[in-house]
């Protein structure tokens, strides 16, 4: 396997994210990096990300988590922010990022009593850990996310996407994460989005990922899915299901899991209104304040 690292300096004086990143192996002679805030033994709240983001979607989030006396951890992908890049696109399989965010959480930091945080293909990643690791989890909170099988017709939205990033000569990262926020990012935040990437040779997991989304049943990932929603529909799991009020690509996928996990059963479940896809960006303190809450009324 091919590795790219992305030079330090690339990630100096980022806009409101003043974390310093740790480093751990997660196998396959990979690095990952995570960033943390909140006290050393507090409960855990694994932030994840998705596509084509890193931890820095989360800035607006941590501090609040933090403020409430939790752990909050926020990794970034293998392919993504400071962690090390597979440069080629068969590299990346929706098999090896689970295993990758099972070894950082589980092997090595060895989380348990975790709230987990998906958004994207941190909930297509993090819904696969919690079924096949149930006992590792306290609670679930699914935003703008969801579990395909391959059953599902996906949006004509995402299909563009997906089309969209498996041709494009040049890949914009920060147009991508422009287009699914509802409000102007400066361009100091814009340039932190594209930092990880300082050219085209480091994005080949931004550019695989929509292609590892199950569209049909024979897809490499189908089975592990249907077996992965089989045993979170018997999960009594706490789950909260805060969505934005205007995310087209994974609206329809909200009342899926409040309806298919009966750890979302007679839970008020928030939308968060005026964001779109990256409700982190739009809404990262109403999110926030929405997991703090939950988390409170849902101690262990």
């Amino acid at each position: 396997m091919r590795v790219l690292r992305t030079p330090d300096e690339r990630f100096d004086d980022l806009p409101g994210f003043p974390y310093h990143p740790r480093f751990v192996s997660v196998g396959d002679d990979l690095r990952m990096a995570y960033v943390e805030d909140g006290p050393a033994d507090g409960e855990p709240v694994l932030l994840l990300h998705g596509e084509p983001s890193w931890s820095f979607l989360y800035r607006k989030v941590m501090p609040v988590l933090a403020a409430a006396g939790l752990r909050a951890l926020a990794p970034d992908l293998i392919g993504f922010g400071r962690s090390d890049k597979p440069a080629d696109i068969a590299d990346h399989t929706y098999a090896r990022h689970v295993e990758w965010v099972r070894r950082f959480a589980f092997d090595a930091l060895d989380l348990t009593g975790v709230t987990l945080v998906g958004q994207d293909w941190g909930g297509l990643i993090g819904l696969r850990l919690v079924a096949e690791h149930p006992q590792r989890f306290a609670r679930v909170v699914a935003a703008n996310t969801g579990l395909p099988t391959g059953a599902q017709q996906m949006p004509e939205v995402w299909l563009r996407f997906r089309d969209t990033v498996r041709a494009a000569p040049t890949l914009d990262i920060a147009r991508l994460v422009r287009a699914g926020c509802r409000t102007d990012l400066p361009a100091e935040v814009l340039a932190a989005y594209e930092a990880p990437f300082p050219d085209e040779r480091f994005k080949a997991a931004a550019r695989a990922m929509p292609g590892l989304v199950p569209t049909t049943l024979d897809d490499p990932a189908s089975a592990a899915n249907i077996a992965a929603w089989e045993r979170l529909s018997t999960l009594d799991i706490p789950l909260l299901v805060a969505f934005s009020d205007g995310d087209p690509i994974t609206a329809a996928m909200a009342p899926v899991l409040r309806q298919a996990m009966p750890g979302a059963a007679g839970i008020d479940h928030p939308v968060i209104g005026g964001a779109g896809h990256f409700l982190q960006e739009d809404a990262g303190e109403h999110l926030a304040s929405a997991i703090v809450d939950f988390i409170r009324r849902h101690d262990r």
